[in-house]
């Protein structure tokens, strides 16, 4: 059983990441709530080593990113050179690219087979390589989704999960069995809640995502299956907020430190 940590995913705070200035300014919030680690997702453009200057600066440890798929398929030299420089182990990428998703049922199959070479590649390197999912990978062919022809034909030894709790809620899935499903095999774990907002009538009620511990997930349940599938860090993510995206990562962190995660 793992003992993971928490990390912010700055694709909550990439507004804010634009510029070297407006990056250290957010790190130093970030830290000042408490994170340690950050998932570096949605800055720049700002220079691969002053993001490690400013990270370093802060106590920060990068320990996952996102990046385009195109950029792992066209200079993956590059983006093994970056992760080392950020002594960044795990690589992930946000989505599949929508040319698999416009083949159907067929690019499903071809992702996960050229998923899975990036990810002997990397690994080659001594980096990890993920996939983080939406709801659109939860559209069904015959028996299967779409998500399960990704995890069912890639091999697991170089492709990993970046489960997402909000996204597999939305798509209409079962949190706990996905992670559960993903034992050994994802390091970094996606964490959003997902609230119901009042409408002016009752059928203009709208899902949206919420701090950790704000909304409807049951994160009792989800922590321990976390812990059981041996993942190493929780990613806190909110790619929209009611309010100013710093005080939601420290909603977050507050209510998760008080569910007992460091």
């Amino acid at each position: 059983m793992s003992h993971p940590k928490l990390t912010a995913q700055l694709f909550t705070v990439r507004d804010f990441c634009k510029t070297l200035e407006d990056f250290d300014a957010s790190m130093r919030k970030i830290r000042d709530i408490g994170y340690t680690a950050v998932q570096v997702s949605g800055i720049g453009p700002i220079p691969h080593e002053d993001v490690k200057a400013v990270t370093d600066q802060y106590g920060l440890k990068i320990v996952i990113t996102h990046v385009g798929f195109d950029y792992l398929q066209n200079d993956i030299d590059a983006a093994i050179a970056q992760h080392k420089l950020w002594e960044c182990p795990n690589v992930a990428i946000g989505s599949m690219p929508p040319a698999y998703y416009a083949d159907g049922e067929a690019g499903f199959h071809r992702f996960a087979k050229d998923a899975t070479e990036i990810g002997r590649k990397l690994a080659d390197a001594g980096l990890t390589f993920s996939y983080h999912n939406h709801s659109f990978e939860f559209v069904r062919y015959g028996a299967r989704t779409g998500l399960d022809i990704i995890y069912e034909e890639s091999d697991p030894r170089y492709v990993q999960a970046e489960i997402d709790t909000y996204w597999i809620q939305h798509g209409g899935g079962d949190v706990v069995a996905w992670i559960k499903r993903m034992k050994n095999r994802m390091p970094v774990v996606h964490f959003k809640d997902m609230v119901i907002l009042r409408g002016e009538t009752m059928w203009g009620s709208q899902q949206m995502m919420a701090e950790v511990g704000e909304g409807n997930l049951n994160w009792s349940r989800i922590i321990k299956a976390c812990k059981k599938a041996n993942v190493e860090w929780y990613a806190v993510e909110q790619d929209r907020c009611l309010r100013d995206p710093f005080e939601s990562l420290k909603i977050s962190y507050d209510n998760l430190r008080a569910m007992g995660v460091e």
